[in-house]
């Protein structure tokens, strides 16, 4: 009985602990980075990342599960292969068709070759030229790598026979160029893109004085390189650069920044640069900053939750849209309730051990979905390429078709479809001309709020609501300038070689400043133009003459015809009083020379008047210069006449006769005309009298007026002044002549008047300029015509009208003989 039921308890612990070994019984499905297909598409993914340099004694592949793990970077590796996945299970895109993976860790820029070159080979074998009849590896394309440096190292195995490499995550321009990548696409939008949104978003808020951060690789110094070239024609400043790598001293830098009153970080670097930089901003209390995220941490899950995280300020980023990909997040939970062997099945290959079989499906998808489409849309992409290289209809493809790698290159440059509501295809270089980025900010819940958007096409759009952002500090927009903006009117003067810093100056007068143009620089306003000091613009000048209707005109004009009347009427009272011993004693036929020319000197003051033009300039100073110079020639003659009768005749008879003989006095008023007259014809021929606008007296009005050439008017006012002197000198030495009979006195009075009249005109043209010189100018004229007329011939028109006693031969005969007596006693 005992040994029965002992038997039974012993059957039952073997069966027992066989249902125990079989529940325990680890599965044995191929690893994660290798599923067998009938095209395999290669995947370069950096599941871990090498934290610091690895000092080798010898080359070697390094082991990659040995360093630092990456969650975001896995999350994309199980991306691709649930699209895969989800391409096998549909039968629209490669019916018949079984699409396989071959995957590897890429953790490290330049000690991860042995993966790519697997890739590329068949059994191990790799052929420099393609050979037809050479079995070729199954892989048709790669999909990777992530970072520009990782591309940079491995893409030219793949160029050598244009082998399609379409990455997700590099985005140095230095890829566009296809003379140098021929067989590169990217999903993700090159760095340029991405400067451009940073530039629009500090364009936006008029940050202008900003740090730049960045890894220091190829990706990096790329977007810098951009940056600078994009800033070059703004108001933004570039205050500090850095480059970021796993030895930065972030505290250092960070005090840089401080010292230099930045409030604009921007930080164009990946997730582990960006994460090793906030967190030390928290631990040495760097506050109050706004960071601007590129997109390779933007949608960071883990920093938005680190403690302190709100004290450094505000975090805005540009990210790729979070889109999400159907059915993704069944597949992580199916595939993580299997328990895998690391050990088991086949031997796996090099940098094909993830060692994270404790992740759960939360954390999982939990991980910074940055980047999801871009490898999304680059699997799907490779499989349309591969589905019209193989002509898939409906239900099969042809099998019959050998599938060369160059093949799917040239498919993938026409690709063309639909993938969650974007148009998948590119452009010329390579580069994806779908998607958009997203503005967001990092919320006080921890995560990444979307703000805004920026799209590239059909139009570029920009757009962020600002009232979606709790700005740190008051809860207004930061500020972020090297010098604050200048009041209105003022120029900025640069300090240094920082554009944005700066004085301020104020622009004098005759300049403005125009801020949208050109904010440095006191532009000179025109010369029809004026300004204030401090001003914005100019305004136009007031142009200033005498026209014929002011006042000041019109006295004018009345004062020329009444000299005009009097002249003619004192003419006619000469003529008919031709003979009497008044007139003959004036000059006689002298006389009416002398008033004819004075005459046609007055013609001269009409053309002060008015618009001046060449032909009126010349009419100006002409008459009166020419037939001046005759009335003064006369009294010249005049006054030398009356000397010579009562004191040179006498003690001179030869002097007298010769000049009554030769007719002295013709020949000295037509050659004093003669002289004069060539002189004005080479003086107007070597520069005649031009109109000019004066600027310089009065900043707000253009006086126009005639320009005077000293050079060509100096011969002309010497031959005046010449006569004048004699005249003076002839009238003077007659001062002393019978009271009655005195015409040297009246002369030497009317020129003492004309000399006062030319210095005071003299005089207020020094001190004045305005447009009242010019009626200055023609009352001196005036006066000068005036002051014969008044005090030579008008003392004459009295006598022979009021007293007519004095006008006798008797009268004037006694006045001599009385002189003579006095002369000889």
């Amino acid at each position: 009985m005992i040994s029965t039921t002992m038997k039974h308890f012993l059957v039952s612990l073997c069966l027992l602990r066989s249902l125990l070994h079989v529940m325990t019984e680890c599965t044995e499905p191929a690893s994660e980075f290798h599923m067998d297909g009938d095209y395999l598409l290669g995947g370069l993914f950096d599941i871990h990342q090498v934290s610091a340099s690895v000092n080798q004694d010898r080359p070697e592949a390094i082991d990659c599960s040995s360093q630092p793990f990456t969650l975001s970077s896995y999350r994309r590796f199980q991306l691709m292969r649930y699209s895969v996945e989800q391409i096998n299970n549909s039968t629209r895109l490669l019916p018949n068709i079984s699409l396989g993976y071959q995957i590897f860790d890429h953790c490290s820029d330049t000690q991860n070759f042995p993966g790519p070159l697997n890739l590329i080979s068949e059994n191990n074998v790799i052929q420099p030229w393609y050979k037809p009849q050479i079995n070729l590896t199954k892989v048709i394309a790669v999909i990777g790598t992530y970072t520009s440096t990782e591309t940079l190292t491995v893409a030219p195995l793949f160029m050598v026979n244009l082998f399609p490499m379409v990455s997700y995550g590099a985005a140095s321009s230095i890829f566009s160029k296809k003379q140098n990548f021929p067989s590169f696409l990217r999903t993700v939008h090159p760095n340029k893109d991405v400067v451009e949104v940073i530039v629009n978003i500090l364009l936006n808020f008029n940050w202008r004085w900003v740090a730049f951060l960045y890894s220091d690789n190829d990706y990096g110094k790329d977007g810098l390189d951009l940056f600078i070239q994009k800033i070059k024609d703004t108001e933004i400043c570039l205050a500090y650069n850095e480059g970021l790598d796993y030895y930065t001293d972030n505290p250092t830098i960070l005090k840089q920044i401080d010292a230099q009153r930045i409030n604009v970080i921007i930080v164009f670097a990946p997730e582990w640069n960006a994460e090793a930089l906030i967190n030390s901003a928290i631990e040495v209390n760097f506050t109050n900053r706004v960071w601007i995220a590129g997109d390779a941490w933007s949608l960071n899950k883990n920093l938005p939750k680190e403690k302190g995280i709100r004290n450094i300020g505000t975090v805005l980023g540009v990210s790729e849209p979070a889109m999400t990909i159907p059915g993704f997040s069944d597949f992580i939970y199916s595939s993580k309730k299997q328990t895998y062997c690391e050990n088991a099945g086949k031997q796996k290959l090099c940098n094909q051990v993830c060692n994270c079989s404790s992740l759960t499906p939360e954390e999982i998808l939990a991980a910074d979905p940055s980047f999801s489409f871009p490898v999304y849309s680059a699997v799907y992409a490779t499989s349309y390429a591969l589905h019209h290289v193989l002509q898939c209809g409906t239900g099969r493809c042809n099998m019959n078709i050998t599938v060369h790698p160059y093949m799917i290159l040239a498919e993938l440059r026409k690709s063309n479809f639909t993938l969650l509501n974007e148009s998948i295809h590119f452009d010329e270089n390579g580069d994806p001309m779908f998607g958009y980025y997203s503005i967001v900010f990092w919320n006080s819940t921890g995560g990444a709020q979307e703000v805004g958007i920026h799209k590239f096409r059909p139009s570029l759009y920009f757009f962020i609501n600002t009232t979606k952002i709790n700005w740190h500090g008051n809860g207004e927009v930061p500020t972020s300038v090297c010098s604050p903006e200048c009041p209105e009117g003022y120029a900025k003067r640069q300090n240094g070689v920082q554009k944005c810093c700066f004085t301020c100056e104020i622009c004098p007068n005759g300049t403005y400043v125009n801020i949208t143009e050109d904010p440095y620089t006191c532009i000179y306003c025109k010369d029809t133009e004026w300004s204030e000091e401090g001003s914005t613009s100019c305004k136009l000048r007031v142009v200033e003459y005498i026209a014929f209707t002011d006042i000041g005109a019109i006295l004018l004009m009345i004062g020329s015809c009444a000299f005009m009347g009097l002249t003619l009427a004192m003419s006619v009272l000469f003529a008919i009083n031709y003979n009497t011993p008044v007139v003959r004693s004036a000059g006689g036929p002298m006389c009416f020379l002398i008033l004819g020319c004075l005459t046609l000197c007055s013609v001269g003051v009409f053309f002060y008047l008015g618009k001046p033009t060449t032909s009126f300039c010349i009419m100006r100073l002409l008459p009166f210069t020419l037939f001046y110079t005759v009335c003064l020639a006369c009294f010249v003659v005049r006054s030398f006449q009356i000397v010579c009768i009562f004191k040179i005749a006498a003690k001179f008879p030869r002097l007298h006769s010769m000049w009554i003989k030769y007719h002295g006095q013709r020949l000295v008023i037509t050659g004093a005309f003669v002289i004069q007259s060539l002189i004005l014809l080479i003086g107007y021929c070597y520069g005649p009298p031009m109109p000019y606008n004066e600027r310089f007296w009065y900043p707000d009005k253009i006086i126009i007026d005639c320009d005077i050439n000293l050079k060509a008017t100096a011969g002309p006012v010497i031959v005046l002044v010449s006569l004048c002197s004699l005249c003076f000198i002839f009238s003077y030495m007659g001062k002393d002549l019978p009271k009655n009979y005195n015409e040297a006195k009246a002369i030497t009075f009317c020129l003492l008047l004309l000399i006062l009249t030319w210095i005071i005109f003299a005089t207020v043209h020094m001190l004045y300029r305005g447009k009242l010189i010019i009626i200055f100018n023609a009352l001196a004229v005036l006066s000068s015509l005036y002051s014969f007329l008044l005090w030579y011939f008008l003392p004459k028109c009295y006598i022979v009208i009021f007293e007519p006693y004095k006008n006798t031969q008797q009268y004037f005969q006694g006045l001599i003989q009385n002189y003579t007596k006095t002369i000889s006693q």
